[in-house]
């Protein structure tokens, strides 16, 4: 009889030792390297070699961070994390296929930092970011180029928000296109301090195809230049709203068709673009 007490005294010890274990599989912050290796739990101590091996043991709401530089490969992000590249070379190789999907919660927000994700290949990436649900995307410092379709794609299918600030996204087919084409809701983003240049069609696109829910593109201190065309508004609910911005060297500066419209605080430089364009209306500064 003690024997058999004792073997489930030790059973239990056992279990409550694994359900310890499992609640504490995912930590808060957790860390990559180029030299680090997937097995291990992603500690400082012992690194994960990507960020796909990072995120299934990342919490949700936490942060993966890079402790030197490498490329740590394309990553589909389904929930609230922050991914900080600071203070070294954080890199994401993605020939052929998109560098970041964001394909979170209703509720989640994602946040990118200090990221240099690049196309380049036999074949060129898709999007650098493709961001598809989620509530709210957050890109700051990064330095994205060369993909067939978008440096960052903002397509969501429902209401979502994302800022992009201090960054630079060029030589890919667009710099910025955002649609509600499959969304049940409105969509808005904040564009500042950024550069959209030697894209092949527009650095920054808005498009509501008929029927469609509306937007808001606000651009504060863009610099676009060298695109096929710098800013575009296409369809009836597609409002860009531009301060403080530079759009020049494009073969059509600013470009509203099918009821898109774009008005400015009227203290952008538009010039030297094969055909300038002018925003529809003005908005005064108060």
């Amino acid at each position: 009889m003690r024997k058999l007490i004792s073997s489930i005294g030790y059973l239990c010890a056992a279990l409550l030792i694994l359900a310890s274990t499992g609640a504490h599989a995912q930590a808060t912050r957790t860390w990559v390297s180029g030299v680090g290796d997937d097995v291990n739990p992603c500690s400082r101590t012992a690194p994960c070699k990507t960020f796909a091996g990072a995120i299934s043991k990342t919490a949700a709401g936490g942060e993966i961070d890079v402790l030197d530089p490498g490329g740590y490969g394309a990553v589909t992000i389904t929930k609230s994390i922050t991914i900080d590249g600071g203070g070294t070379l954080a890199s994401i190789l993605a020939s052929a296929t998109n560098g970041i999907n964001v394909n979170a919660g209703a509720a989640d927000v994602v946040i990118l930092r200090n990221l240099s994700i690049n196309g380049a290949g036999t074949t060129l990436g898709l999007n650098g970011i493709n961001f598809r649900t989620g509530r709210k995307l957050i890109v700051e410092n990064c330095t994205i180029e060369n993909f067939s379709q978008s440096a960052i794609a903002i397509a969501p299918t429902s209401a979502a928000q994302a800022v992009i600030s201090d960054s630079t996204l060029k030589v890919s087919a667009f710099g910025i296109t955002v649609s509600t084409a499959n969304s049940t809701d409105s969509v808005s983003v904040l564009v500042s301090n950024t550069k959209t240049n030697l894209n092949t069609n527009a650095g920054i696109s808005a498009t509501v195809p008929a029927g469609k829910p509306g937007m808001g593109v606000f651009l504060d201190r863009l610099i676009s230049e060298f695109n096929s065309t710098g800013v575009l508004a296409s369809g009836n609910g597609a409002i860009i709203i531009m301060g403080n911005s530079v759009i020049q060297g494009n073969a059509s500066g600013v470009l509203q068709t099918g009821g898109g419209s774009v008005s400015s605080y009227k203290n952008n430089e538009i010039s030297n673009n094969g055909a300038d364009g002018t925003p529809l209306a003005g908005i005064s500064l108060n």
